[in-house]
């Protein structure tokens, strides 16, 4: 049996803080990464990964939630699969590191991390109203800023994202 195809979902955390429109397409990509059978990684607590696991599961799919404390009972009820890690903030690498593609809806800092670890491992990131790293280009030498930008995908909505990831995977897989 083939390997199921994993995706990161990544985004702000703070449920309240989320606008109705970030919280649609949240839960627009947990239900596109679903109806394509694939698997949802995520942080598992709440704001953009609760909107993406609720569109998973609604949609038959499968979620993993990489917790950053120590109780599995934190998670939000749309995750299947609880990883406590105790680790904080840390275990925002193991969510990069293990999707085969990252989508970044909105985000603050966290998300940045995250957005940074996918670079640093050369994973796709496709980003939907998520950081605009043009705005950090002058901190960072011209030569090795080329080689980030570059790997990030822009998208307007979740459909255009979650296309994107799987056909970025598929090609990786050629």
């Amino acid at each position: 049996m083939p390997r199921k195809i994993c995706i990161s979902v990544i985004g702000n955390g703070c449920g309240d803080a989320l606008s109705p429109q970030i919280a649609k397409i949240a839960n627009e990509v947990g239900k596109e990464i679903a109806t394509r059978g694939a698997v949802l990684i995520c942080g598992g607590l709440g704001g953009v990964m609760t909107e993406a696991a609720k569109g998973a599961k609604e949609n038959g799919g499968l979620t993993i939630g990489i917790l950053p404390g120590e109780d599995p009972g934190s998670a939000n009820p749309f995750i299947d699969i609880t990883l406590p890690t105790g680790l904080g903030f840390a275990r925002n690498i193991l969510v990069a590191y293990s999707g085969d593609a990252i989508i970044a809806v909105s985000g603050r800092l966290g998300t940045l991390s995250e957005i940074s670890y996918a670079l640093l491992k050369k994973k796709p990131v496709i980003g939907i109203h998520s950081w605009n790293l043009e705005q950090l280009s002058g901190r960072m030498p011209s030569f090795e800023w080329q080689v980030y930008r570059d790997n990030i995908l822009r998208c307007e909505n979740a459909k255009d994202a979650v296309d994107k990831a799987f056909a970025i995977i598929e090609n990786n897989e050629k």
